[in-house]
Formats: C-alpha cells, structure tokens, sequence
C-alpha cells in the first residue's frame, strides 16, 4: 500500500504531502483543480519518461516520492534479490527531474535504472485509467483472470520451467540437424577418401622406406659387384689383404725387443687386421642378403606409386601428413554417428519433456474450465449490480499448439442487449461498459492475487445513479482487503471513502497552485452535497449527503 506520496515543484504544484488510508480513498475535486496533476506525479515514480516542462520552477528539481508498505509480497521481494538491493518492509521510491532535463530513480536511497523501476512499480501499483480497459480485452488478461480462480500459478511455474527447458532442447536438436545435414553432404565423400586410407593401410614411414628398398633393388647387381670388389680383396684373393697383415704382425713380434714402439705398433696392426676382417664379413653378408627379386620391386614399385598417388591427390609429401589427413577423416566420420546418438538421445528427451509440458497443461487446462460457469454467472450478477442488466458475458476457450501458459485460446465474449449475439469484447463493448466489467473481473480476482494498490482514475464516467451507488459499494467491499485510490466524479462513490481528499487551487504569492485536503467529516458532507447540488448546495443535498455516507 502507498503511506505517503511527496511531489515539489511538479507542474502547477509547489509541495504538497499526502497521506493516504489503508483501505478506500477517495479524491474529487472540480475539473482543472489538478486531480490529473496528481496521476500525472505518480506516473513518474511509477517509471514514466520525464519531461522537463513539468518543472514548476525551472531553476530547482522536481522531486516525487512515494513510500510503500509491502507485506508478502513474493513479486517484490523476488525482484529486491535479483537486483541486489536490500529487502525491507518500506521501500521508498524517489524520481528527481533535475533543471536541464536528467532524470535519477532510486529505492530506498539506491540508484536504479528506469527499466527497473518500471518492473517494481508494475508490481507495487495497478493503474487503471478511463481509457486503460482495452486490457481487459487482451487474451493475456483475461487467461490471468481464470488461472488466478483456478489457482494455477504452481502450475503455470512448473509448465513454465518444463516448456523452457523443452525448448531449448528442442532448438539444440534443430541446431544439431543442421549440422547432421551439412555433415551427411560431406559424409559419403569423406567415406570414399577414408577407403582408399584403410585399402592402402600405411604404416609411418612407409614411404619413406620403400624409397629406400627400390633403390636398393634396383641396383643390385650394381651393388653386389661392387661389394665383391671390396671384401674379397680383403679376404679371399690369392693374397687376402688380413692375411698379410696377420703375417707383417707376426714379423714385428720378432723385433719387439730391438725397438721401444715396435710393440705397440704390432698392437695397432692386429687390431687393425681385427677390424678389417669384421668389415670384410659384414660387407659379405650384406652381399649374401641383396637379392635382385622382380616381383618384389613390382610390388615396392606399386605401392609406392598408390602413397604418391595419395600425396598429390591430399597435396601433401609425406607419409605423417597422409596418416593426419587420414586421422581427421575418420574422426569427421566418427563425428557425424556421434551427432546421430545424441540426436536419437534428445528426441528421446524432447518428448519425454513435450509429454510432461502437455500432462500439466492439461491439468491447468481442466482447472480453467472449471472456473468458467462460476465466474460468468458471479460477472454477469456484477454487472446486472453496476447497471447493465441486460448485458452478458461469455467464455470461450481453444485449443491450440502448446506455449508456456498451456494450449489454451481464451476469449472473453460480450453482449449487451441480451441479443444472445457475443462478440469479442473490444468490438463491442463501450469504454462505459468496459470500465465497469474491469471493476467487476478485478473484484472478483482480488483475493486471488497480490494485487499492488489498486488505482482507478475516472472509470466512472458515463454512469451515475443506482449504477454509480453499486460501484461504490463494489469498490468499498474491495476495499476490506486491498488499498484504493479512486478519483471520482460520483457523489455516490465519493460517499464511501474511508479517507476523502479535495484537490482544488488557490492564489499562494500571486501564482496558482494546486492543494490536497483531506476533509473532515462535516467537509466530506458539504463536498458531497456540492457534487449532488452545485457549488451552494441545498438543505435537501446536505441530507442527501448524509444518508449517503450512512
């Protein structure tokens, strides 16, 4: 509920404070007193864009404030954590409009930005203008109208959370899809090139080495001869090469000890006749293993012209490069059956979470149409009680494809005249009309739903008499359990307040200004009296007055 609003320098306001009761409050006053000034300062604080022609003195800041009390509100406290601001049963709402036109918001002495004093006002105060029932013609309001009877809300959060989490399964395995699509383009080529791997089936360095054997083959008998030229000499000539050196080493034995290094020297020549004997057999074994084979320097010769066939087909010159290029295809190949599985795993997901969606709304769906004869005939009795006898409403609902708030079509259907003719709401219903079917409908959800504190700005146009009495009496029964500000025209609402204000203007150091009074008992007769009989009323208006307020 709003304690206090506070506004200076405000259009043809220079300050002024109110303070309003818990339950019904009234404000009249004569037209241009500045009842729309009021609206208009409220506006503000409520997240509205500022205009710097509102500066009544442009030389100073205008200043709103508007001081709420809040109890179990679950909105409000749900949007005190999620901005980081401190939870308290009183939360101040302060708009400055500085001299050159920048305006600051803030709660509870914190700055906030518009945005988010927009989304706290939308849960703090519920304005409802003359011109403001085109919402009761929108399909969002009135679905909120029957999920708040049915008791939905548990409901309409738990099919919230499961269709949003179906969701965005549902746009991963469309993203995965593509994917699979642009994947099984390249999927059969990818396949043909990995064959011609897995045919091939290279081993690292296999190129490289067969290079090396067809080189060898090919030269064999090259090769051989010129090996046999070499150890045999070594060897097995007439005169082998180790043989004369064992006997020149057997020659200086005999001279050792004639000369110091002649020992030594000995030593160096056996090692000598050693090692020459060992390069001399592995050159003959080597001899022994060349082979010239045809058929094997076929097979060499194909196989490595298939690894060059790879090569310049991949543009690449070695065996690692061809084994990457074949490593990075399986893995594509790999890539596209593991897209496969899990695409088979969130279609599984998908419809178990599509089933759960539809399962609960369901349930919301059954818990609406419960709710629809009740509260046609409470309505239709609502506005027989507020001066349209003849006038109906009707309830229809739909079914369509599945969204967060169930797969329900909700349209409110009205008639006028009995016609048994309905037609949508905002085809057929006047603003007249309108207003007094919101009053109703809001009356009716009221004890459903946290309402914020109900504002009604001159919703009582067009009707007047018993109608304009039954509103009132509509409104002061409200009133028991929700804050209202009504600004009226009716002495027949008026009548009802708990707290009655009287907006008028006065002549302060030569300059209008625009007052609030709350008036006193015998004021609140005078004022009503005025409404009912003119700016002097006669006796019989102040007893009209009276019975009134009795």
């Amino acid at each position: 509920m709003i304690q206090k609003l506070r506004i200076q320098n405000y259009a043809i306001i220079d300050e002024l404070v109110i303070q309003f009761s818990h339950n019904l409050n009234i404000i009249t006053g004569e037209t241009g007193a500045g009842k729309s000034i009021l609206m208009g300062a409220l506006d503000l604080v409520l997240g509205k864009r500022a205009d710097i022609a509102v500066l009544k003195n442009k030389e100073k800041k205008c200043i709103v404030e508007a001081t709420f009390l809040i109890k179990n509100n679950d909105a409000v406290n749900i949007f005190f954590i999620a901005n980081d601001l401190d939870t308290e049963s009183e939360i101040i709402i302060r708009r400055e409009i500085a001299a050159n036109g920048k305006s600051r918001s803030f709660v509870n002495d914190t700055p906030v930005s518009l945005t988010q004093l927009k989304e706290l006002a939308h849960n703090l105060v519920d304005l409802h203008r003359q011109f403001d029932t085109q919402e009761i013609s929108t399909e969002n309001f009135q679905k909120e109208v029957l999920d708040a009877l049915a008791d939905n809300g548990n409901l309409l959060a738990q099919l919230k959370f499961t269709f949003a989490k179906y969701t965005q399964a549902k746009n991963e395995l469309e993203k995965l899809k593509n994917i699979q699509a642009n994947a099984n383009k390249e999927a059969d080529y990818n396949t043909f090139l990995l064959n011609e791997f897995n045919e091939i089936n290279l081993q690292p360095n296999e190129l490289e080495n067969l290079d090396a054997e067809i080189k060898l083959l090919t030269n064999a008998e090259n090769i051989k001869i010129q090996l046999s030229n070499i150890y045999t000499p070594l060897i097995n000539s007439e005169e082998p090469i180790v043989q004369n050196l064992k006997a020149f080493a057997q020659k200086l034995n005999g001279l050792k000890e004639y000369h110091v290094n002649i020992e030594e020297l000995q030593k160096r020549l056996q090692s000598a006749q050693v090692e020459i004997q060992d390069i001399a057999n592995e050159l003959e074994t080597i001899d022994d293993n060349i082979i010239y084979d045809a058929e094997r320097i076929n097979t060499v010769n194909d196989r490595i012209s298939a690894g060059y066939t790879l090569q310049k087909k991949h543009g690449v010159v070695n065996t690692a490069q061809l084994l990457e290029i074949q490593e990075t295809l399986q893995q594509k190949l790999d890539a596209v059956f593991n897209i496969t599985a899990t695409i088979e795993k969130l279609e599984k997901e998908n419809t178990v979470l599509f089933e759960e969606a539809n399962k609960i709304a369901a349930t919301i769906s059954t818990n609406r149409i419960a709710q629809i004869k009740p509260f046609v005939q409470k309505v239709n009795a609502l506005l027989i009680q507020v001066g349209m006898p003849n006038a109906q409403i009707k309830v229809e609902i739909k079914p369509i494809a599945i969204s967060q708030t169930g797969f329900d079509e909700i349209n409110f259907l009205f008639d006028a005249n009995k016609s048994n003719r309905f037609e949508p709401l905002h085809k057929v219903a006047s603003g007249g009309e309108l207003s007094r079917l919101m009053l109703s409908v809001k009356s009716l959800v009221a004890q459903k739903l946290q309402l914020p504190v109900l504002i009604f700005d001159e919703i009582d146009t067009g009707i007047s008499g018993e109608a304009a009495k039954q509103v009132g009496i509509i409104m002061k029964n409200l009133s028991a359990s929700h804050q209202l500000i009504v600004i009226s025209h009716q002495p027949q609402i008026a009548a009802k307040a708990d707290a009655h204000y009287f907006v008028f203007k006065e002549i302060v150091k030569d300059s209008i200004q625009t007052s609030v009074r709350l008036l006193n008992n015998n004021e609140r007769i005078v004022a009503i009296a005025q409404m009912l009989g003119g700016e002097k009323p006669t006796a019989a208006a102040i007893e009209n007055a009276k019975e009134m307020m009795n």
